[in-house]
């Protein structure tokens, strides 16, 4: 009868390990809120420094009024049909003071048989966040769409 109850008790004790330890082990990681914002929502300030950034494939954050914005460029396509997409934003906790951004954005490319613009263009999509600090480094992760 006893070690039935020490059989039960491993067995409980390995279970709640199993529920609890992800959650534990992955405390400093969590999704950020954002909004995407469009053309006629960009403040003017923002407006201003995307040209700099427009030709360079990247992510990266600015400050605005103790606002946090994300910008993701796609660089200079030789048409139009290209789109970038935030889809979502993980803060990596580094320590109680400093974290790091991971940006998973959509690619979209236009199909061969699509109409385009014969044009330079550069996609872009700029969202607000609800972060209070800067972050210290970010990742660009890139999925494409079909």
């Amino acid at each position: 009868m006893k070690k039935q109850h020490i059989i039960i008790g491993i067995i409980i004790v390995i279970i709640l390990g199993i529920l609890f330890a992800p959650k534990y082990l992955n405390k400093g990681d969590r999704k950020v809120k954002y909004k995407a914002l469009e053309s006629s929502e960009i403040p003017e300030k923002i407006r201003e420094i995307l040209p700099k950034y427009l030709t360079e494939e990247r992510a990266l954050s600015c400050r605005l009024n103790d606002e946090i914005y994300v910008l993701v460029t796609r660089g200079e396509k030789n048409t139009g049909g290209y789109s970038v997409e935030v889809d979502r934003i993980i803060k990596e906790q580094k320590n109680r003071e400093q974290f790091d951004l991971t940006i998973y954005a959509k690619f979209k490319d236009p199909d061969v048989n699509d109409i385009v613009a014969q044009s330079f263009t550069y996609p872009f999509a700029i969202v607000k966040t609800n972060l209070k600090k800067m972050p210290e480094n970010i990742k660009l992760e890139i999925e494409y769409d079909d």
